[in-house]
């Protein structure tokens, strides 16, 4: 499908599952979060049907979890531009029956997925505390996406919450040096953190993300501490990051 590409946009694809993404570094490109997000987050079961991406950027996450699995995918985005491209990368891989993106601040979703109704709620948040004396990056679009301007950690959960049904899950990638608020958020709102998962850039090395999973209304404790993922080896991508993007 032929797609209009905006100024200093380009088509770049994940090798792994042949998704092709709408790609700005002028506005927003993905990340390896978003690979390793999508990779954490379980969504094979028949039984998921809805799939809800919070802070969907231009869609990366959601359109690497429509490779493994038929489940329909709502993303929710706040800045049009972002939106914008996350559509048209829908369409350009012929996925509009799976999706639908929600261009409004995400603690609007109510006004349009149904209370209690969602099997999945996967989230890539802004990463840095919004305080009067944080160095932001003078790029508006980067700005939001990476620092608590337009919501923060509680709302966030409060929503995700509210939109999941009883033992649904959330998946979340995040700073390991805000692990502590994240899961004192979570479980302010009954979700109960059941699986983390540390990410390393290389051996040696203090761990720069971290993936989480909860279950609504879970039991507490319980909590997993999984394997690691070590990104680099010797400069080159390990085996199993150099799978997960180019699928060797």
């Amino acid at each position: 499908m032929n797609i209009d590409l905006l100024k200093n946009e380009k088509i770049d694809q994940l090798y792994s599952n042949n998704v092709k993404i709408i790609q700005s570094t002028e506005v927003f490109s993905f990340s390896l979060d978003a690979v390793l997000l999508a990779d954490f987050t379980k969504v094979s079961s028949k039984r998921i049907k809805k799939i809800v991406d919070l802070c969907a950027g231009n869609g990366a996450v959601g359109l690497f979890l429509s490779q493994k699995t038929a489940a329909q995918i709502t993303e929710i985005e706040i800045q049009p531009r972002l939106a914008d491209m996350a559509n048209r990368s829908i369409k350009l891989n012929g996925l509009e029956n799976q999706f639908n993106v929600i261009n409004d601040d995400l603690s609007k979703s109510l006004d349009y997925i149904k209370k209690d109704s969602v099997d999945v709620i996967t989230c890539n948040p802004p990463y840095f505390l919004n305080y009067d004396t944080s160095k932001k990056n003078d790029n508006e679009y980067m700005a939001i996406a990476r620092h608590e301007i337009k919501t923060n950690l509680d709302k966030i959960m409060m929503i995700s919450s509210s939109m999941l049904k009883t033992n649904g899950k959330m998946y979340v990638v995040f700073r390991p040096d805000r692990l502590s608020d994240l899961l004192i958020n979570m479980r302010k709102y009954h979700l109960e953190p059941k699986q983390i998962k540390f990410v390393y850039p290389q051996q040696g090395k203090n761990a720069n993300m971290v993936l989480v999973e909860a279950i609504k209304d879970g039991k507490m404790n319980g909590l997993k501490i999984l394997p690691e993922i070590v990104v680099y080896d010797n400069g080159s991508y390990t085996d199993y990051v150099n799978g997960l993007i180019y699928g060797e």
